[in-house]
């Protein structure tokens, strides 16, 4: 047979050899990496059976819920990090990302809290109708909202709203449990005095340990209260913090606290990379947000198309994949805020919204890509799943 051109080129069988060598070693990393595997997926899992153990009352509005594995074991994770529960609701499948408030120097359990959101599917189901003993199916856990001590300073200044304390509690816990060197201002903005979760407990670390400042502030305080009142403005955090190097910010809560919160920020002067904000879900009320165009109301409908599948009804105002779920279409997901990008849709035809600072890759705004999770139709629509 006749030799190709590119055999009489310098060096040519020697890097026949070393394709040859590679591709027997390839062979043996192959067999080892199907040693490793099941180590890799009890590691990280893809999906965790639970059980609910125990229900704590935390206010009115906020249980905790105790949760094992059903085989008794569960994977370690990182105070901050949070697990996906996956949910059949009447008949609607879907999902729901919340952080672990336990601490991680013990995995015998995760505990998740939650607050009741008004009209919402989701915590509405968990508080009223889950039970001790029930079982429930979850991710495992996930997220990059942790500290993390080669690139963050030691003394943490965490701004929390509502439920966004959660995460914030299981890193205290674990710092007084175990005895790490980390200094922690915390800043909780709450509406008032009666749904301040972990208020007690957090006043008694902060009494204990120097480490730990707790610094509650309430929006609508009642006659009695004599503490911090109002938002969390950037003046009270100098108060409180001094001067501001040598810290890094966490923040997690509502939209509307990092709308305040950030702008504050920066003007003391902190820099961007010294602000860690945890994704929070959509807004809201996507509707009053300033890029919102006027001329689509909330309640618009819109008909999204799946090409070559059927079509459902989408109101404007919600997520496309809260409208997908309703309409019986299941898309993968587990953060619900944009970051995991498994929930990504390709759009054919038609416009959305997206929120400002949404984190879509270069590469997905280049060939129509979205995140359905925090992506909102404007027209009629169709996409590709």
């Amino acid at each position: 047979m006749k030799k190709g051109i590119w055999e009489e080129f310098d060096g040519y069988g020697d890097i026949v050899k070393q394709i040859e060598a590679s591709r027997e070693s390839n062979k043996m990393h192959s067999f080892k990496m199907d040693l490793a595997d099941p180590y890799i997926n009890r590691l990280h899992p893809n999906r965790l059976a639970l059980r609910v153990v125990d229900i704590i009352q935390e206010t009115p509005s906020t249980k905790t819920f105790r949760l094992v594995a059903e085989d008794k074991y569960l994977p370690p994770f990182q105070a901050g990090q949070y697990i996906s529960l996956f949910l059949d609701i009447k008949g609607i499948r879907t999902s729901r990302p919340y952080s672990i408030s336990s601490q991680p120097n013990q995995i015998g359990f995760y505990d998740i809290t939650l607050r009741r959101l008004q009209g919402g599917l989701v915590s509405n189901f968990l508080l009223d109708q889950i039970r001790v003993g029930d079982p429930l199916k979850s991710s495992g856990p996930q997220g990059h909202f942790y500290h993390n001590p080669l690139y963050h300073e030691k003394t943490m200044v965490c701004i929390a709203g509502g439920s966004g304390i959660t995460p914030f509690m299981s890193m205290i816990r674990e710092i007084v449990e175990c005895g790490i060197d980390q200094n922690v201002f915390l800043f909780y903005g709450n509406k008032c005095t009666d749904d301040v979760i972990f208020h007690q407990e957090l006043l008694r670390i902060s009494e204990r340990f120097d480490r730990i400042r707790y610094i509650p502030v309430i929006e609508d305080p009642g006659a009695d209260y004599t503490g911090k009142c109002g938002l969390i403005t950037a003046d009270l955090i100098q108060e409180a913090t001094g001067h501001i190097s040598g810290k890094t910010f966490f923040l997690c809560g509502p939209q509307g606290m990092y709308d305040f919160c950030i702008p504050a920020l920066e003007r003391m002067g902190i820099r961007k990379q010294s602000i860690r904000r945890e994704l929070y879900g959509p807004p809201v009320d996507i509707c009053k947000d300033p890029g919102w165009p006027k001329h689509v109301a909330a309640n618009d409908f819109f008909t999204v198309t799946i090409k070559n599948g059927k079509s459902i009804q989408a109101p404007a105002k919600d997520p496309l994949l809260v409208s997908l779920e309703k309409g019986g279409i299941v898309l993968p997901s587990i953060c619900r805020s944009g970051e995991c990008s498994m929930c990504r849709v390709k759009i054919l035809s038609g416009s959305v919204f997206q929120p400002p600072g949404t984190p879509v890759r270069k590469s997905d705004r280049k060939y129509g890509y979205v995140h359905a999770c925090v992506s909102y139709p404007l027209e009629d629509l169709e996409i590709l799943l």
